[in-house]
């Protein structure tokens, strides 16, 4: 591992857990932006979603390994560890759980505090932190949640949302309907390259808002007539949802009068996605921000970092406050930093 270098003293690090869906992660992070490790273990299923209480017990098999990683990643000692961040909703109930009890025993064995985190917001903070972006509309495209988020008055605003699903499930229900597996994006995404006729699909946007379900409905018809190939409907999919949270997001940049627009969330890795966005950024003369995969997906190390910003702001989550809130929404957190 070689010859260790003490961090010095004024520094202050956080060790994070992720967990609110099919990943459980651990990172490091710094006070002064630099990411020490950020230790990623998804689940996975050949066929299929995700199930809840299988994603749990992935969490609870790997999550001693994978915060062991983060630690020797980052060579450090959890003695060396000022407090300890952890996703604390929206998500999955079960497997908040797991990454709650873990933050809970490393808190009260090492006699460090611990801060509560908000996934969603998290996403949009790594991304600030790790990109020029200062003060931007945030694309926030996951499994189950899509919203387009603001910070106004305050508060981090939700200017714009899905009306049912997330994009992000959305896409997986349907690789799951035509057999290729769990998560389904990357594969939906690979398939869309090699689509070559447009198939008329529902576009459904409302205002700031946009539906995913009948969309869903609607492929899954048109799959099962056997009347259209699975890659002409992947490609189809694809440049439909991805058209009308481009337009939204056009709408809220216009509406907050912002030139800046930063994508967070595992979706935002399709590449034709993050195409679509530049494409509409340039033509009215606004900067597109994409943080590197690792941090667009879910990861720790968001959440280390806004535990940091709110541990630094005198924010501290004492035990009895420590309960999951799997419907945590992001316009319900006070901002203190």
């Amino acid at each position: 591992m070689g010859v260790q270098i003490p961090l010095p003293a004024f520094i202050m690090i956080c060790l994070a857990i992720e967990s609110t869906a099919h990943t459980f992660s651990a990172g490091i992070v710094t006070d002064k932006r630099k990411v020490l490790s950020n230790i990623i273990s998804a689940y996975t299923t050949p066929k299929g979603g995700i199930l809840p209480a299988e994603a749990a017990d992935h969490h609870a098999e790997v999550c001693g390994d994978v915060i062991n990683k983060a630690l020797q990643k980052a060579e450090l000692k959890m003695k060396e560890i000022d407090f300890i961040a952890f996703s604390q909703g929206p998500g999955i109930g079960q497997c908040l759980r797991i990454g709650a009890t873990a933050a809970k025993v490393l808190s009260l064995k090492n006699k460090i505090p611990m801060v509560g985190v908000n996934h969603c917001i998290a996403h949009l903070e790594i991304g600030r932190a790790l990109t020029a972006a200062k003060n931007p509309v945030l694309l926030y495209t996951s499994g189950a949640n899509t919203q387009i988020i603001s910070f106004e008055g305050g508060r981090y605003r939700i200017m714009g949302e899905t009306l049912d699903i997330g994009v992000g499930n959305m896409l997986d229900s349907f690789a799951r309907h035509i057999g290729i597996g769990f998560p389904g994006g990357p594969k939906i995404e690979e398939s869309a390259k090699k689509g070559k006729n447009y198939v008329e699909l529902p576009y459904v946007v409302k205002g700031m808002d946009a539906s995913f379900g009948g969309i869903l409905t609607n492929l899954k018809h048109k799959y099962d007539s056997g009347k259209y190939g699975k890659d002409d409907l992947c490609y189809s999919l694809q440049e439909t949802v991805f058209a009308m949270l481009v337009e939204v997001a056009e709408r809220a940049l216009a509406h907050c009068n912002k030139d800046e627009l930063l994508l967070g969330g595992g979706v935002a890795c399709n590449k034709r996605f993050q195409q679509m966005c530049g494409i509409m950024c340039r033509e009215r003369g606004a900067k597109l921000f994409v943080p590197e995969k690792q941090f667009l997906v879910d990861n720790a190390a968001m959440i280390a970092w806004t535990g940091i910003l709110n541990f630094k702001a005198g924010v501290r989550t004492k035990l009895s406050e420590s309960t999951i809130k799997p419907y945590w929404r992001s316009d319900d957190v006070e901002i203190v930093y």
